[in-house]
Parts: C-alpha cells; sequence; structure tokens
C-alpha cells in the first residue's frame, strides 16, 4: 500500500474485502475476484480457497493477491463501474483485457515493496510457469485435439503441482478455450505498449499517467486500447 502512490494516481472508491472460498463450491473452485455493488454497499471481495488451513501453502499468496486484489482486478473492475462511460460499458468484459491486466499487475509487485520473501517470489515464478503451461495446454486440446489425460500429463510434468489441481485446472480449461491464453496475450500487449510510451516520450514519461490511460475507459479490445495508449502518447508529446 505505502507505494501505489509511486505508480498510480487513479484508484478505486470502492472497499474491499478478503474472504475463504464457501464449503459448499470450494471443490471446483479457484481464487477469484467478485466485483462491488454499483451503490457502494457490498465491498470488492477476493475470495482464496482454503480447503484446509493446517495444509494450506500460502507461498504464492503475494502474486495472487496483487493480481486478484490490489493493483490487478480490483482496481481494473472497481475503476470501471465508477467510470464516465457510458453504463453498457460498465458491465463489459473482455478477458484479453481483464486477465492480463491482472497479470501484468503481478509484474509490478517488485516495485511495490513485494517479493523481498524468497518464498513469494518463488511463487512469483511458479505462476509465471503455470501461464506458460497453459498456452501449450489450452492450444493441445483445442487446436491439436489433445485428450484430457494427455493434457492432465503435460501439467504434471512441467508444474510443481498435485494431480488434484492438474485435473481441476484442465477441466476449466476445456470448457473454455482461449481463456487460458487470453492471460498472456493481455499482459503482453500492456508491457509493449507501456515500453513504446517510455521510447516515444523519453522524460516526459510517467508510469503513473500510462496506468490511468490503460485502466480509465473500463475494459476494453486490445486494438481499441492500443489507439488509446496512442493518442496520449501524441498528445503527450506536443
Amino acid at each position: 500500500m505505502p507505494q501505489l502512490n509511486r505508480i498510480f494516481n487513479l484508484r478505486p472508491k470502492a472497499s474491499f474485502v478478503v474472504k475463504a472460498t464457501e464449503k459448499f463450491r470450494e471443490a471446483g473452485a479457484n481464487a477469484q475476484y467478485m466485483q462491488p455493488s454499483r451503490d457502494g454497499k457490498r465491498p470488492g471481495i477476493f475470495y482464496e480457497v482454503v480447503r484446509d488451513p493446517l495444509t494450506y501453502n500460502y507461498f504464492a499468496m503475494e502474486s495472487l493477491y496483487i493480481h486478484e486484489a490490489i493493483p490487478g482486478h480490483h482496481y481494473q473492475v472497481a475503476i470501471q463501474q465508477e467510470a464516465d462511460i457510458p453504463e453498457f460499458r460498465k458491465s463489459y468484459w473482455t478477458s484479453a483485457f481483464g486477465e492480463g491486466w491482472a497479470l501484468y499487475a503481478e509484474s509490478l509487485g517488485t516495485e511495490l515493496g513485494m517479493y523481498t520473501d524468497p518464498y513469494q517470489y518463488m511463487g512469483r515464478l511458479n505462476n509465471e510457469i503455470e501461464r506458460a503451461v497453459r498456452l501449450v495446454v489450452d492450444a493441445g486440446m483445442h487446436h491439436k485435439g489433445w485428450t484430457r489425460e494427455k493434457a492432465i500429463a503435460y501439467v504434471l510434468e512441467n508444474q510443481p503441482v498435485s494431480e488434484t489441481e492438474a485435473i481441476q485446472r484442465i477441466e476449466r480449461y476445456m470448457v473454455t478455450p482461449g481463456q487460458a491464453v487470453s492471460y498472456k496475450v493481455g499482459e503482453l500487449k500492456i508491457l509493449a505498449l507501456r515500453e513504446k510510451a517510455k521510447q516515444q516520450l523519453g522524460d516526459q514519461y510517467d508510469i503513473r499517467e500510462f496506468h490511468d490511460h490503460v485502466l480509465k475507459n473500463g475494459s476494453l479490445p486490445l486494438s481499441i486500447l492500443e489507439r488509446q495508449i496512442d493518442k496520449w502518447i501524441a498528445t503527450a508529446k506536443m
């Protein structure tokens, strides 16, 4: 929290809480973010699955918190709901933008003073392995015709997770083709736009303004996001 002002001007007004996923739905659940109510009476909620607190491994909690909560999904979704944009756009979602932003937010952890514990940094790197594995199994199943069992085996061969976790992840990817790939597609586009802004603006570049222009219009198709960033760069250079 003390470092957020260094890289963000725009902050959501909505409050935020952390909760354990309810027992009745935890068997098939993943960590997730639920947006706040429009009237502000219900806060944004970061749900995490904690089946057994005594054996829960929290080594990736810092990157997970950044992704699901602050400055990841909570910033992106709450700012969108509060933005001065047409009503239909306040509920619009495109995975490449939303998940791309949350994954990009994970990369800001060091600047936010996180990942100083080597175990938490290992969790960050393990999450990067997961995103790379997703690219392979998503394309494998939905383009190359991989079986469920082959995809599960690939996860177990390339990522340090239990068989239960591997099965849960593959069954998620089976029913949402392309969603797993969208994380990296969006993150890489945001990183590329940030680098373009840095190169073209030089000393005029301010990461806080870059983040403002990524977030202030809510979720956008990446081609439109790029046009918005290009307009900002052109205006800032005048």
